[in-house]
């Protein structure tokens, strides 16, 4: 399988997820727990390759590295990471991902489908699945008769390789009070906090919502007042900073509803998601995006942030 494009029109909430399974011994009773990730995040599936081992590896479920055209890829089994114990199988597929700008071999047991699916279909996973995950899933979805956790791979990698987190550049961040007003929208109360923290230390006030609905409904609420008071948009917000994967309302379909308003139009969103490469940036291009950052990149969120509201006033 390969995915060199991506099928789905931007901003229609839909996703597509490759499910996919891993294979464990209960105890001499074979279980089978299914996953997915985000089609958007995957270059290829292939068989598993032949793998030559690394030193000083992080963990025991890097496993490797596989040359493939050319390209030297690791390889991380995901049954190690989540601490099952894996059947192993000459069956077992690698999913070949490519996000934050670094392309990753993740093995699994099995890939059953595609599917596609609405992200109000995504439920954030509750106090007890993320605890019992280890925080290593950010969505679940009822599919047919069986639940199916969306992972968080990126979680997993930063995790591996600390280097490929994102970190502050403090010499990046100005500590004047600009008094400019951001809506920060993202899943992850990690990034959600660490962008506050960004903007805030350039002189931000920031608001924070956990996905794309409830910063849309919000945006209403601040048309109307505008309205009624007959005051500018700038007055009450300057800038939106949206992830792109959300439950309820994605980062894309956020950003063609703002750019189709007559009132909310001109207000600058920067998508600021995993999802950020050449190989998908048209996506965000697509719904009138005003710029796009890749997560690591995070210090340059607020001077470019700084820029498109000094452009607009």
């Amino acid at each position: 399988m390969t995915n060199t494009d991506i099928l789905l029109e931007a901003g229609t909430n839909e996703l597509e997820i490759v499910e996919f399974f891993l294979s464990e011994d209960l105890g001499g009773e074979k279980y089978q727990g299914f996953y997915g990730v985000n089609v958007a995040k995957v270059l290829r599936i292939i068989n598993k390759p032949d793998v030559t081992e690394m030193p000083n590896t992080p963990h025991p479920c890097v496993l490797g590295a596989f040359n493939l055209r050319s390209r030297i890829i690791p390889l991380v089994d995901l049954g190690l990471w989540l601490e099952k114990k894996s059947i192993q199988s000459a069956s077992s597929k690698v999913i070949i991902t490519e996000f934050n700008r670094v392309v990753t071999g993740f093995m699994v047991s099995g890939v059953t489908r595609i599917h596609r699916l609405s992200w109000n279909a995504v439920e954030p996973p509750d106090v007890y699945i993320d605890d019992f995950s280890g925080g290593s899933i950010t969505g679940v979805v009822q599919i047919e008769d069986r639940i199916v956790f969306i992972l968080d791979l990126e979680r997993i990698l930063a995790e591996l390789n600390p280097g490929l987190s994102m970190t502050l550049d403090v010499e990046m961040v100005s500590d004047t009070e600009s008094g400019y007003i951001a809506y920060i929208a993202d899943d992850s109360n990690l990034i959600r906090n660490m962008i506050a923290d960004l903007l805030e230390k350039a002189g931000f006030k920031v608001v924070k919502f956990k996905n794309g609905q409830e910063t849309w409904d919000e945006l209403l609420k601040i048309k109307d007042l505008c309205s009624r008071e007959n005051r500018p948009l700038s007055s009450i917000l300057h800038v939106v900073v949206s992830d792109i994967e959300m439950p309820a309302m994605d980062g894309l379909t956020l950003t063609k509803k703002i750019k189709e308003d007559p009132t909310l139009g001109a207000l600058p969103v920067i998508l600021f998601s995993s999802l950020i490469s050449d190989r998908l940036s048209h996506k965000g291009a697509s719904v009138g995006a005003d710029d796009q950052i890749s997560k690591p990149e995070i210090s340059l969120l607020a001077q470019k942030a700084m820029t498109l509201i000094q452009q607009r006033l």
